[in-house]
């Protein structure tokens, strides 16, 4: 055994019999540079997050290879302003997590080598943690009282999954999208739209100009007994509504055009997820991801579950998009359950959540 597995293994001991143990989280799947440092599992000393909305607004989109370099210059600054709010030094940080995965390779490969050569330096038990799993534990930082089981809608740019939290590190999948997330069809109409990226939150706001039922937009796949979704034929079907009012010269409405759009997209996740929910036998029913942020959503699924008797949560605005808060907390349970990630760890971008899944 290395002298690093040997000081990792009795720091991940004491870190367990701690219940005020510190773990620094670091989270880069993506267009977000995040650091946060967490005690006990769920409370935030701080957070620190760079955004790179403005580098890649000009290109309409995350350009991976920008995200990459963006990340190698901002994880340093972040994680010690993360240390500074929280007016600690690494000295006083008992584990560290890191998400491994799924999202952008490049990105990934920042923040784990990052994590890892923090936890070599300083000798501290390391985690790497599903960004899935990390969304869904944003819901712990908000409500302390919750604890598994319950359903779990994921929502995000690249995800629309519906998850049975059976334990805090035992998910099992009931249904997702077949296509397109919902977060990614948000960001295609909204583009089609003439709406600058971010698009689904610029989406939002011209939708609350408009009718929600301007325009029948309808997905028979939608409407079947199945938890499974489909949002491309719903994208699709708004797209050609512009494209074919282009050609004939016309004006689109297209404030109702947004508002039709978000309410079907919002219709579909909230009776798949509770439906899901009352097949489960669950009492509660979470909303997690970035989408959670979206406030049609959040309307729809409060109403829906309070006619199905069903407990309702979801995340605090600030833990709703990508946060290294939320890994903390994720970390903090994989650690608890005795978890613990060897410096080969790498990042995953196709890393699954539930077994089985593909």
């Amino acid at each position: 055994m290395s002298e690093y597995e040997l000081r990792a293994g009795q720091g991940l001991r004491a870190y367990q019999e701690n219940p005020r143990g510190r773990i620094l989280a670091i989270e880069s799947s993506c267009d977000e540079t995040a650091a946060a440092l967490l005690e006990g599992g769920r409370k935030v000393l701080s957070m620190a997050v760079h955004t790179q909305i403005p580098l890649h607004r000009q290109y309409g989109g995350v350009v991976p290879e920008l995200a990459s370099r963006s990340h190698v210059e901002r994880v340093g600054p972040v994680v010690k302003e993360a240390l500074r709010q929280a007016g600690l030094g690494l000295s006083q940080v008992d584990a560290l997590a890191v998400t491994a995965g799924p999202g952008l390779v490049g990105a990934l490969l920042v923040g784990v080598s990052y994590a890892k050569g923090l936890a070599l330096g300083r000798g501290l038990p390391l985690v790497g943690v599903n960004h899935l799993a990390g969304h869904i534990a944003a819901n712990y930082l908000t409500f302390p009282e919750l604890e598994p089981p319950f359903t779990c809608l994921v929502a995000s740019g690249g995800h629309s999954h519906i998850i049975a939290v059976e334990g805090y590190e035992d998910f099992r999948l009931l249904g997702r999208t077949r296509d397109d997330a919902a977060g990614e069809a948000f960001d295609k109409v909204a583009r089609a739209l003439g709406l600058p990226y971010p698009g689904g939150p610029e989406l939002e706001k011209l939708a609350l100009e408009g009718d929600a039922y301007a325009y029948p937009l309808r997905a028979g796949f939608n409407e079947g007994p199945g938890l499974d979704m489909s949002f491309s034929g719903l994208k699709t079907a708004a797209v050609n509504i512009l494209h074919n009012a282009a050609q004939r010269g016309e004006e689109v409405d297209r404030a109702g055009l947004a508002a039709s759009f978000q309410r079907a997209v919002c219709r579909t996740l909230t009776d798949k997820a509770v439906s899901a929910a009352r097949q489960q036998g669950s009492r509660a029913l979470a909303l997690a991801g970035g989408v959670s942020a979206n406030r049609c959503l959040r309307a729809m699924l409060k109403e829906a579950c309070q006619g199905a008797g069903l407990a309702f949560y979801c995340p605090d605005f600030r833990f709703c998009t990508d946060n290294a808060a939320m890994i903390g907390c994720a970390g903090h349970y994989a650690l608890m359950a005795g978890r613990r990630s060897p410096l080969s760890l790498n990042g995953s971008p196709a890393l699954s959540l539930c077994p089985g899944e593909k």
